[in-house]
């Protein structure tokens, strides 16, 4: 700790004299986070003067650039060369940034001190010096290595030369293109581009045309524009989609031998209407019943990808590098060949197939008393839509409350499962249903209780006609059929991260991928707990884990049916970390699980097959895997799941402007869903199309922005918009290139 502490408190040290005490006391600390209080307690500054003697010197020091400020009053030793390396992020604005590789904080870079690096470059920067009330700034000296980036945009072709005008956020200069580039381009056609260079004093980067999409507007092409903004592939390699071709699916006499034999259960899955990919079922069977007392067995069979696709293939290597199938409004862009998730892998009615299973021996209260893991060969009875289920549990007064609020209408093409006077009833399957469901509620309320975080949000789904054209919206809400296979395959990818990682204190656990989610960041807990109070609601932030969660899920419920519930939603969403996968375990909040991992989607995600080929191997008493290469593989499909998640973002709101176009000068009911500075953003009653109202058209007064009350008001007039307000609207513009959707208020 730091030498010499007066013990009288700062009231005879001069501003100097403390300035060293505190270096010496930031030395002491390096590479932790220091708050003021223990600042004040290690320094002894007991008095007022004190204090704000060291407040002032602390903002001395960070002018200097000596620490960090890493969140409100807490602090830590910065790194002290001038001269750093690490990855440039362009900003549209020229409000560019550079983050070390040490991972200490963003250093803005401004435009003219960018060297025309490129978002995702490596550069080499050089600290500038630090204007007094200015932020610290750096300047590129040196571009050590070019990040593969493409655009996407529409071409602009004049007699000598074209443009590309690319709505990318991370630039905001038009690629000029020489003649002899365009690779075919006409004026009008999307396309993909990359830039050559950058010349010094020139305003705009010179491309070349790399791929031409096809001409703006047409679905196929937009949905490949999507694709290739967010870097994700829209096309299959031949040599792949051969190699699965050459995939011998026959199950041989070896395989039956070698696997537990589950044909004869009772086994069926629940997917969505539109599912192809089948990757996981349930098996059911009563094991006993006797006094009251009730044993169960139940399987959650999931396909055995692993059992095709081996480690280090043609096919493994390109799943790696997509990590995760990609779901846009009108496709999906899987993460394996068609015929390997759509035929071979996915377990589809009356058809024999290998699966990695967890069994479970249950009893009425939901309590494991035996599993174990196997590999088996099932055959499913039958193939359930989700409706279709839920359907027969409401009609069996079997579901929840909430649900008959909005009773589930079957889809036109669907075959009832059971009809009100019982005839056609399948009794074995609706025993199976009823029961699975009846469990699944207790294992869900056993895992709120343990502090789980409930954040089910409804999702806008959109019908498409057979070009891709939007035709009507529908909101999905997660029932209790939806519910049954969830806590089931939760249940599941716990038990088999338990297997692995609760070990013996005092030995080590094997190196498994876990699905983590960290605790709430407290600065934004604390600002979400602000936040909330202009709503006349509370949100303590103190105690333990399961006392917060159950504040948060307390909040969430309040706010149901409320005219703030969507803006608190998104405050409590982005106070809450992101999951993302690991091979360090530090457990999963949301959840509330000390362990989890992701075991039941290997179609689809490339973590779930990791976990098969580990789970195997260390069942066969094979040693540890690689933790270095799997970390690796494990920020790899963290990366590319976030990617997907903004790729799909992006197609849900190209559909919504696409929709709301056809409708352009009609009026619709909405309620105003955000305010900023900027304009009212209103969300449409009927299709939940979302869109803004720009503060330039509100022209009857001049509004003022109150950003603690969120409301817009007129300082003439006093009229006021607030955050939940009623409003009917017009269609005023539809945007498709920029995905905006702009309404004018009726």
């Amino acid at each position: 700790m730091a030498k010499g502490k007066n013990k009288q408190g700062a009231r005879r040290l001069n501003k100097q004299q403390l300035s060293e005490q505190v270096m010496n006391l930031f030395q002491s600390y390096a590479g932790s986070v220091v708050d003021i209080k223990t600042i004040f307690r290690e320094l002894h500054l007991n008095t007022h003067p004190a204090k704000l003697l060291c407040m002032d010197v602390l903002e001395d020091l960070l002018m200097d650039d000596y620490i960090i400020e890493r969140s409100q009053m807490r602090y830590e030793l910065a790194s002290k060369t001038s001269v750093m390396e690490g990855v440039f992020r362009r900003k549209h604005n020229g409000k560019n940034t550079f983050l070390p590789d040490d991972g200490g904080e963003p250093i803005l870079v401004a435009e003219r001190n960018s060297l025309h690096a490129m978002d995702g470059d490596r550069v080499k920067i050089q600290m500038m010096a630090r204007r007094r009330g200015h932020v610290r700034e750096a300047q590129v000296t040196a571009i050590l290595q070019r990040a593969d980036k493409s655009f996407v945009g529409k071409l602009s072709v004049s007699k000598d030369f074209a443009f590309v005008l690319t709505e990318d956020r991370t630039l905001n200069n038009d690629i000029f293109i020489p003649k002899g580039q365009l690779k075919g381009g006409k004026t009008g056609d999307k396309v993909i581009a990359k830039i050559i260079e950058w010349p010094e004093g020139s305003k705009n980067p010179i491309g070349k045309i790399v791929e031409v999409l096809g001409k703006s507007g047409e679905n196929e092409t937009e949905m490949h524009a999507i694709l290739a903004e967010f870097g994700l592939p829209y096309t299959y390699p031949k040599a792949v989609e051969e190699a699965a071709n050459h995939i011998d699916a026959t199950i041989t006499a070896a395989d039956y031998a070698e696997r537990e034999d589950f044909r004869d259960r009772l086994t069926f899955t629940i997917d969505p209407r539109d599912a192809k990919d089948f990757d996981d079922a349930l098996s059911f069977k009563i094991l006993s019943a006797a006094a009251g007392r009730t044993l169960y067995e139940i399987g959650v069979h999931i396909a055995d990808v692993s059992h095709y696709v081996q480690e280090g293939s043609l096919i493994d290597k390109e799943a790696i590098k997509r990590a995760t199938s990609v779901y846009l409004v009108d496709r999906t862009i899987p993460m394996l060949p068609e015929r390997l998730c759509n035929f071979i892998c996915s377990l589809r009615p009356d058809e024999e197939k290998l699966c990695y299973s967890v069994i479970f021996e249950m009893n009425e209260k939901a309590e494991v008393k035996r599993w174990h893991l196997a590999h088996t060969v099932i055959k499913s009875d039958r193939r359930f839509a989700y409706e279709e289920v839920q359907a027969f549990l409401e009609a069996r007064g079997e579901a929840s409350p909430d649900d008959y609020k909005t009773p589930t209408l079957l889809p036109k093409d669907a075959t009832p499962l059971l009809v009100k006077d019982g005839q056609g009833e399948e009794p074995d399957l609706a025993t199976a249903l009823i029961t699975l469901n009846a469990l699944a509620k207790q294992l869900r309320a056993r895992r709120f209780a343990a502090g789980a975080v409930d954040f089910d949000r409804p999702e806008v789904h959109f019908d498409i006609d057979e070009k891709g054209h939007p035709i009507g919206t529908f909101v999905k809400v997660a029932k209790d059929a939806n519910k049954l296979i969830e806590e089931f395959m939760l249940l599941a990818n716990r038990t088999v991260a338990e297997s692995v990682g609760r070990v013996p204190k005092g030995k080590k656990p094997k190196v498994l991928p876990y699905r983590i989610h960290e605790q709430p960041d407290q600065d934004k807990l604390m600002n979400l707990s602000q936040f909330v109070t202009k709503f006349g609601r509370k949100l303590k932030t103190t105690g333990s884990k399961q006392e917060i969660s159950k504040n948060l899920n307390k909040l969430l419920h309040e706010v149901q049916g409320q005219k703030e519930q969507n803006l608190v939603e998104m405050v409590a969403l982005r106070a809450m970390m992101k999951a993302k996968y690991s091979t360090v375990n530090i457990g999963h909040y949301g959840l509330a699980f000390d362990y989890y991992t992701h075991f039941t989607s290997p179609i689809r995600r490339y973590p779930d097959l990791m976990v098969h080929r580990l789970l195997s191997r260390y069942a066969d008493g094979g040693r540890s895997a690689n933790q270095e290469r799997y970390e690796a593989l494990c920020e790899q499909s963290s990366e590319m799941e976030q990617t997907a998640a903004l790729a799909e973002r992006a197609s849900i709101k190209y559909k919504q402007v696409e929709f709301m176009a056809d409708r352009l000068g009609q009026e619709f009911d909405g309620i105003i869903s955000g305010i900023t500075e900027f304009g009212l953003y209103v969300e449409l009653n009927e299709s939940k199309c979302e869109g803004m109202v720009p503060l330039r058209d509100l022209d009857d007064d001049y509004y003022d922005f109150d950003e603690r009350n969120y409301q817009l008001i007129g300082r003439r007039y006093h009229h006021r918009y607030t955050l939940g307000d009623p409003v009917r609207v017009e269609v005023a513009r539809a945007n498709l290139d920029k995905k905006q959707l702009d309404f004018a208020l009726v």
